[in-house]
């Protein structure tokens, strides 16, 4: 019994001390262009639960800009504060200097309350919604859009990035079933050469929806890669009705890839994070004849120089 406390808490220890913290680069690449288009590099950030205080993470996430992507994708939960907002958006810093578009979760409309952490293994947790208090939501929006990102929730929005026609077509957040699919739904444009598609919770009807119009990836977040993970099992649950194989990481949904960020953060109600870091990842797309399938990256690369980093 001793043997199994001092384990237990060693545990905890270290997701709540160690891991939470442990921001980490994931790379991927995705054959989702046509033959003969250049590389796109996306950087996904998702999930950041923002608190005023969490400085680390903000150095972190602003240090990406070093990447230089070609297009940023924020598929929301920016918020874990009523006073985040400035510290968000430091942590966007220059990445708002580049093009970005973006969706907003259920931590960018409501803040985070305690909950018993069981709950999310009963069925019960995948239909009830507990809220607690409006989040600054809109001068969140008000300021990513001042400074050039575009706010595609139920819109499309047409842009050419390094020689690339793009289709973006967003939705509200699914968790709080404020999704309405009908306002976006139809065939992407015939010129579009990437269709795109955000969302911040991956719904399975969702995904579905997109995959029937022919949308070739959709980017979301929300799952934290069940934040939880059991190795050799993976992720005790996802937080929707998605299936756990597909908690994080690219993968495909028919013939459309899909990308589920793990995200930056967590509830303040619950920090810790057990084999499965904080992250975002930087999307290679490539020509659809470079692979069949998504290809997660191995140990490479470089962090950004401004902020500790793992890569994967």
């Amino acid at each position: 019994m001793l043997a199994g406390g001092a384990l237990g808490a060693a545990t905890f220890g270290y997701a709540a001390g160690v891991e939470r913290t442990h921001w980490t680069l994931r790379r991927a690449t995705v054959p989702v262009l046509a033959e003969g288009a250049p590389e796109l590099r996306i950087l996904h950030i998702s999930d950041l639960h923002m608190m005023p205080n969490q400085r680390s993470k903000q150095r972190w996430v602003a240090a990406l800009d070093e990447l230089a992507p070609d297009l940023v994708v924020n598929t929301g939960d920016n918020l874990a504060h009523p006073q985040a907002v400035p510290a968000a958006l430091r942590a966007m810093g220059s990445l708002l200097d580049r093009p970005g578009v973006f969706v907003f979760g259920s931590n960018d409309y409501y803040g985070p309350k305690p909950k018993n952490p069981a709950r999310y293994l009963l069925p019960s947790a995948k239909t009830k919604r507990i809220h607690g208090d409006p989040l600054p939501w809109r001068d969140l929006r008000a300021a990513m859009t001042e400074r050039g990102w575009t706010d595609v929730t139920h819109r499309w929005h047409d842009v050419e990035i390094s020689g690339i026609r793009i289709h973006v077509a967003g939705l509200d957040d699914p968790h709080l079933k404020r999704d309405k699919y009908s306002k976006i739904a139809g065939d992407p444009p015939q010129e579009a050469q990437l269709r795109l598609g955000l969302t911040h919770s991956p719904e399975p009807r969702v995904l579905d929806a997109f995959a029937d119009d022919g949308y070739d990836l959709v980017l979301a977040g929300h799952t934290h890669g069940g934040q939880l993970r059991v190795p050799g099992y993976g992720p005790i649950v996802t937080n929707c009705e998605l299936d756990r194989a597909r908690a994080r990481g690219a993968s495909t949904w028919g013939d459309m890839h899909l990308h589920v960020s793990a995200g930056l953060g967590t509830s303040p109600y619950a920090p810790v994070r057990f084999a499965c870091p904080p992250e975002a990842t930087l999307l290679t797309l490539v020509p659809r004849s470079q692979g069949a399938a998504p290809k997660a990256s191995g140990l490479f690369g470089n962090p950004p120089s401004g902020a500790r980093a793992n890569i994967r």
